[in-house]
């Protein structure tokens, strides 16, 4: 079996609640749509940390975070942790990255060959939390002005971002489509939207109406009535500085529908591209988020929490000629992403991962040959805003939360969807907590969670305060380069400048042959 391209799409902080595909009424998305038509639509897909650089490498390496030490947004990804880029790499792929992924560290490549984009967020030891120092250490700089100041805007960082993100996109799989190499593709795209601040462009502001924005399902929890988790993140937000009205929460959602519709204009502008190039008829696609928003439910914003709008992630694989489109319900998350494109990429030959992976293949979901019954997720945070390790174990209708010191948290989503009743510490429920509870701490012990994660807090702290007062600032920020040496028309070689533009013309049209002899200087087709 040839083995397929593989486009992955990634988009940072979009709640899987918050798209019409799971169900929301108001928010428009119609690229996202229209893959899920196509595609098979995961209605059970987590994120394994709730905060984007940690994420992000565990999705890429197939681990879960505490396997590969990322702890929070400024543990260094090592080069020594093999990816899904390094696999395919392997297998024969061409590797791109486009866009966002929040490497940290010297290296800034982690298995892709090329690097389109630089990044939109620090390389370096910068974001390092400080537990020693409480909830209230916001080394991000985190408050509710993303939410107060919430609205409509002409232009914002992240849109310069973004809108680079899909030309250099685009241009590529342009690339790619005249290439005459038969080698397969992986390309990430990755795009920063929806993630904070609340700014959306007022094209895509304009697209709703203001009264009609829906405000959350659950209503504000007051503090005293919180779980020890939710008020620690409760000061590190610093919503006990701010005073957060019913307005504001309604611009910061509409802020919000209106950036999920500005990213999902950029993907349908890839997928597009896609399509017409031709490329989609081999190509596997895969659109998923790195965690959620909560969106003021319950009174919360951001992530950081295993609540559904934080934790739960919109994962969609659409290839037509090969999977049905369809609905699954199993426990899935990023991790499984990895194992499943080495099944899919082998084309008859097994991969072998180098390390035992954590993510099970979703191929098996996806040809309907299981239903998943059996599946688990774990997703893990340790990052700023807590000040200490937590798990989240999701099994059957079960979630069950534990944090280091605090007590657990247990939910039945069955019947409690909203997750506002804990049944931690009933009589009634003590076998299943406490079955629940021993696979959440098999392979994760809170009280060496809780060491390593103090020391490794410590060596970066150091090495950033010494890198400061140094004028040699280490700077691992990305810097992309454009060989503009063989782009467009230079003067040498033979061929002249039509024979150039002719190459570059897609699809591909074959040379005239002149009146006189049928001699032609065109060179062949397509650009390399």
């Amino acid at each position: 079996m040839a083995q397929p391209n593989i486009l992955f799409l990634m988009v940072d902080q979009l709640a899987a609640p918050a798209l019409p595909v799971y169900g929301h009424p108001l928010v428009q998305a119609p690229a996202i749509a229209e893959l899920a038509r196509q595609g098979v639509v995961f209605d059970s897909a987590y994120c394994n940390f709730p905060i984007c650089a940690p994420s992000r490498f565990s999705l890429l390496s197939g681990r879960l975070p505490h396997a590969i030490e990322a702890w929070d947004n400024a543990s260094e990804f090592p080069a020594s942790v093999p990816t899904m880029a390094h696999y395919l790499r392997h297998a024969g792929y061409r590797t791109i990255l486009c866009g966002k992924m929040h490497f940290i560290g010297p290296d800034q490549l982690h298995g892709y060959e090329e690097r389109l984009t630089t990044d939109i967020y620090p390389a370096d030891y910068a974001w390092t939390p400080d537990w020693r120092r409480g909830p209230g250490h916001r080394p991000t700089g985190v408050s509710m002005r993303p939410v107060v100041e919430a609205g409509p805007c002409i232009r914002s960082l992240q849109i310069d971002y973004d809108d680079e993100v899909e030309y250099r996109a685009v241009q590529r799989l342009h690339d790619l489509a005249r290439a005459p190499e038969q080698r397969p593709f992986f390309l990430t795209v990755s795009f920063t939207h929806p993630h904070p601040p609340f700014v959306a462009p007022q094209r895509h502001w304009d697209r709703y109406a203001h009264d009609a924005i829906d405000l959350p399902r659950v209503p504000e929890i007051p503090y005293g009535q919180l779980d020890p988790h939710s008020q620690w993140l409760h000061v590190a937000h610093a919503q006990n500085e701010y005073t957060v009205t019913p307005e504001h929460v309604r611009n910061a959602r509409h802020a919000y529908y209106g950036m999920v519709s500005y990213v999902d204009e950029k993907l349908g502008s890839v997928l597009r591209t896609l399509a017409e190039t031709g490329l989609d008829r081999n190509t596997l696609i895969v659109l998923a988020g790195d965690h959620g928003e909560m969106l003021g439910e319950r009174g919360m914003w951001f992530k950081q929490c295993f609540f559904e709008w934080s934790v739960r992630v919109p994962l969609i694989v659409s290839m037509p000629g090969r999977f049905a489109a369809g609905r699954c319900g199993a426990h899935v998350s990023l991790v499984d992403l990895l194992p499943t494109f080495l099944d899919i990429a082998s084309g008859g030959r097994p991969i072998e991962p180098v390390d035992a992976l954590d993510g099970t293949s979703l191929l098996p979901l996806l040809e309907g040959q299981d239903d998943g019954a059996d599946r688990v997720v774990i997703s893990e945070y340790s990052s700023e805003g807590v000040c200490a390790p937590s798990r989240m174990l999701r099994d059957g209708g079960w979630k069950y939360i534990l944090t280091h010191g605090l007590p657990p948290l247990l939910y039945d989503l069955g019947t409690d969807p909203d997750e506002l009743d804990n049944l931690a510490g009933r009589p009634e429920h003590a076998e299943v907590e406490a079955r629940l509870h021993a696979r959440l701490v098999r392979e994760w012990d809170p009280p060496q969670m809780h060491a390593r994660i103090l020391a490794s807090q410590r060596r970066r702290l150091f090495l950033g305060a010494v890198a400061a007062s140094s004028d040699a600032y280490p700077n691992w920020a990305y810097q992309p380069f454009t060989d503009e040496s063989k782009r467009f028309i230079r003067g040498s070689g033979a061929a002249g400048p039509t024979s150039v533009k002719a190459r570059a013309r897609f699809p591909y049209v074959a040379p005239a042959a002149p009146d006189r002899d049928g001699s032609t200087d065109e060179k062949g087709p397509p650009l390399a």
